[in-house]
């Protein structure tokens, strides 16, 4: 997929671990994993904007654009 979600990235920034983010953000611990690890087919605009708040970031901080192999 295209899209690289780069939560982990943040997190560590912060300091933060996964089941405080969780707890913040109003998510489980299993969707935040989802998300983490690429295997979410989407994110709710509530749920970016919620992590943003968490980690205090934008959302580009979060997800990032990387082009498939022979695009």
């Amino acid at each position: 997929m295209a899209i690289v979600v780069n939560i982990d990235v943040m997190m560590a920034k912060r300091k933060m671990s996964a089941g405080e983010l969780a707890e913040r953000v109003g998510i489980t611990p299993a969707n935040l994993s989802i998300l983490k690890n690429n295997k979410a087919r989407a994110v709710r605009f509530t749920t970016l904007e919620a992590l943003c708040r968490a980690l205090n970031c934008q959302p580009g901080d979060l997800l990032e654009y990387q082009p498939d192999e022979g695009e």
